[in-house]
């Protein structure tokens, strides 16, 4: 009987952290950080690949900060938990700034397009950007992957160390196993990379729908995109570094 009841303890441990990690995936700050990558592509694939690279950088960071954790059975200092989700908040910023620049750089890379219909000359105005830019015939393909890049990756890796501390208390708390302890982050990496790819998908729906016919809207969502990620970072460092009093830490 107790091996059962412990068992059954195990399986409501795990479909805890299932349930949390998916919960995790639709937190704000990962999803503002998310939506400017995201915003920087025009295709629905492109934009899973990205929450499905963000949850791997996540889950691997959390991993590793697992492993020291709960091999040593030590608890992450407040401090350097203050100080991970501060440099969030700057990444988030930085983020943020890249996605505007980049939204107001591309809304000039435009030309007239002549076209006749039926006899009729018209004139329309033609957006570019790297990806639509007319060229000739392409030699190779590229995969998603390597065009989406590592930065999804790292900016998941980083959302991993800052919310490390929460988690591993949570860890410690629930399980004295190293081996149920590792599975339980396992398994709560699946939920978030699962959760990321939809809340990627979802994101990156309207910026793919306004690529082709809609450019104007589609830079004016990217910039809104890049203006909402700074005022967050900026919200986010106030709450996290003035708020908390972060300088303190250093003396």
């Amino acid at each position: 009987m107790l091996s059962v009841e412990s068992s059954l303890s195990q399986l409501a441990v795990l479909g805890l952290g299932l349930a949390f990690g998916l919960k995790h995936a639709t937190e704000a700050d990962h999803i503002v950080a998310v939506s400017t990558i995201v915003s920087e592509h025009r295709s629905l694939w492109r934009s899973v690949i990205v929450g499905a690279l963000w949850g791997v950088g996540h889950t691997a960071s959390l991993v590793v900060v697992g492993i020291v954790v709960l091999a040593l059975r030590v608890v992450i200092p407040d401090w350097v938990a203050s100080w991970l989700e501060f440099g969030v908040a700057l990444m988030i910023m930085g983020l943020g700034i890249g996605a505007l620049m980049r939204a107001l750089r591309n809304r000039r890379e435009f030309h007239l397009h002549r076209h006749q219909h039926n006899g009729v000359s018209h004139i329309h105005v033609h957006f570019h950007d790297r990806e639509t830019e007319h060229a000739g015939p392409v030699a190779t393909h590229s995969h998603a992957v390597s065009v989406v890049g590592i930065k999804p990756f790292l900016v998941g890796a980083m959302h991993g160390l800052a919310g490390s501390a929460a988690l591993m208390l949570l860890v410690l708390a629930q399980t004295q196993s190293l081996i149920l302890g590792l599975v339980y982050l396992g398994v709560f990496g699946v939920g978030s990379i699962f959760g990321m790819v939809f809340m990627s998908g979802l994101v990156g729906l309207p910026f793919v729908l306004t690529s082709r016919r809609l450019s104007g809207i589609h830079y004016g969502l990217q910039t809104l995109a890049g203006a909402l990620s700074i005022v967050f970072g900026l919200w986010y460092a106030y709450e996290t570094g003035f708020v908390s009093e972060l300088w303190k830490t250093l003396s």
